[in-house]
């Protein structure tokens, strides 16, 4: 969600003294669009802290549904439409959720403050997913995204569209979402609910749950297993690469699987 204004003349240089430096948001022009300006030596980085996201983000998508499968937690996966906008870009960590509606009857005015409300309250250190009831409109954009990534948030996932993903891919911030679209929340949008549990295809979510999502997709991980799906998807990789070695070494596949009883 972007506002351009206030742009520099032709052979102006910006005026970067320590009081503009300081200012909460500082306008620059990055790729010909407005930006928030970030000063990476006081970035808010995510939470390093939180072992389990760091231990996450080491497993894949695909061993960690084996692991809930067997549990009997067979609902654990995002829609397949929900997509990273960066192939090669991992995201894992603690959910907060946040939902939302079209309203049309509110002014651009009221939306934004509602949006900007919206970006407040993202803790940092958490995964912001968003069920925004809306396969019409863009739910992240390059302000947004670098306002987000400046708090210290892991990353966005949203059962939805998103816009500006030239520049979001530059800034390197991770999104998942289900499609692209130029159009806005401005006018259209306001959320309505906030860590409250959503629903995601047939996945509900709350937040406290955990996420991984890698380039086969988003996984759910209910917050009252997180460590034990863990610990197990670790084991998982451990006797998978087992497997793998055995068979380099000769051993036939039907023999391997029967030997560790993983394939």
């Amino acid at each position: 969600m972007c506002r351009a204004g206030g742009l520099p003349t032709k052979g102006s240089k910006p005026n970067l003294n320590k009081s503009n430096l300081n200012a909460k948001a500082v306008e620059s022009v990055r790729l010909g669009r407005c930006a928030l300006f970030t000063l990476h030596s006081s970035r808010r980085m995510p939470d390093n802290t939180d072992l389990l996201a760091t231990r996450l983000l080491n497993c894949y998508a695909a061993a960690v549904h084996d692991v809930l499968r067997g549990k009997g937690l067979e609902r654990c996966v995002l829609p397949p439409d929900i997509r990273r906008l960066d192939p090669s870009r991992k995201l894992a960590g603690e959910v907060y959720t946040v939902s939302g509606h079209i309203d049309t009857t509110r002014s651009a005015h009221d939306t934004l403050v509602q949006w900007t409300g919206l970006l407040s309250k993202a803790p940092a250190g958490k995964v912001l997913v968003c069920q925004p009831n809306t396969y019409d409109i863009a739910l992240m954009g390059e302000l947004s995204a670098e306002t987000l990534s400046f708090r210290g948030v892991r990353g966005y996932v949203v059962d939805g569209g998103c816009r500006d993903t030239d520049f979001i891919l530059e800034l390197g911030f991770p999104v998942f979402c289900r499609f692209n679209t130029p159009k806005d929340i401005v006018g259209r949008w306001i959320p309505d609910r906030f860590g409250e549990p959503i629903t995601i295809g047939e996945v509900t979510i709350s937040s406290g749950d955990y996420l991984l999502g890698d380039r086969d997709g988003v996984v759910i991980i209910p917050s009252q297993v997180v460590e034990e799906v863990i610990t197990k998807t670790e084991q998982v990789r451990q006797t998978e690469d087992k497997v793998r070695t055995a068979i380099l070494a000769g051993m036939d596949p039907q023999e391997a699987y029967l030997k560790f009883g993983k394939f």
